[in-house]
């Protein structure tokens, strides 16, 4: 668990992060999400003492971060940024094993380590650990920074706009990725993104910052439905949120079970947004929905849509 409280911080009196309370239960997926200049960032680089806060307190597991040698905290938290910052000259193998061989993990288990992330991300451990950075594309690079943050086994993740320099098509497989290695991990994630599309996608749990302050917290269904102002409200989509809450919102929570329809099934896991793109494309107003193993089980209508 991760505890901000009262967490201020200025830059020539101008205050960047202001009076910032809140906690990141353990295995969650929390996004620190609002506008440019906002103190996202700058929150980020609190919780791993990158940067100095003014005032208030920080903890992890209930141990205030200021009574942890820097380097010791740091090696508890893998940390993911935009421009990756892979040493050029080192191999992928070891880029990824940096912080283990700091912490003196025999060889062996560096080597196996470094297999079992590289097939984590689904990048092949014999053809890439002898590659260097020049060698891989943008995609790939970050998977390697993912990697490299997750090489010790750390405690929390702290990743900030990993994804913000790549092209959508990648930036939407690196998503997936993350999402899948959170589930399988189960890590405490804290990711710093403007892109509430983004955001939506991956939270568990989101705090929207506006000028240094806590606008709202909350999962992600919540925000969405219930902004707590008018800047939370914009900044979600405004007018356009009704088609962010078909996203969250699955097909299982409106079909109608033990009824049937003609075509190929969609997942009852699938979101109503994704209901809404198929019976687009094939100009119908039903669609039949199946289980987990291909069982039909009922319709979705276009109608149930917006009940």
């Amino acid at each position: 668990m991760i505890e901000l409280e009262h967490i201020s911080k200025r830059y020539d009196g101008r205050p960047v992060v202001d009076d910032l309370s809140l906690t990141v239960p353990d295995g969650a997926f929390c996004i620190l999400l609002g506008p440019s200049g906002c103190g996202k960032s700058t929150t980020l680089r609190m919780i791993n003492r990158l940067v100095p806060f003014d005032s208030g307190a920080i903890r992890i597991a209930g141990e205030d971060i200021r009574d942890v040698p820097e380097e010791a905290l740091r090696r508890r938290i893998g940390y993911a940024i935009q421009s990756i910052g892979l040493f050029p000259h080192w191999t992928v193998e070891d880029n990824i094993a940096t912080v283990p061989r700091l912490l003196n993990w025999p060889g062996r288990r560096i080597r196996d380590r470094v297999a079992e992330l590289l097939e984590l991300l689904r990048l092949d451990p014999e053809s890439y650990r002898r590659k260097y950075p020049h060698q891989l594309s943008g995609g790939e690079q970050q998977r390697i920074g993912v990697a490299r943050a997750l090489a010790a086994d750390p405690e929390l993740l702290l990743m900030d706009e990993p994804f913000g320099a790549v092209d959508p098509i990648t930036r939407d497989a690196l998503q997936n990725e993350i999402a899948r290695i959170h589930a399988a991990t189960k890590k405490t994630i804290v990711f710093v993104t403007h892109d509430i599309e983004e955001a939506l996608r991956l939270a568990t749990v989101i705090a929207i910052l506006e000028r240094g302050r806590l606008a709202q917290w909350g999962a992600p269904i919540d925000i969405v439905e219930h902004p707590a102002s008018a800047f939370v409200r914009d900044f979600v989509g405004g007018e356009g949120s009704g088609l962010k809450l078909l996203g969250l919102r699955k097909i299982a929570e409106r079909m109608r079970p033990g009824e049937s329809a003609v075509g190929v099934p969609l997942s009852a896991d699938a979101s109503l947004r994704d209901a809404l793109a198929v019976m687009t494309e094939r100009h119908t107003d039903r669609l039949p929905v199946a289980d987990a193993s291909g069982r039909a089980i009922g319709i979705i209508m276009l109608a149930d849509l917006v009940r």
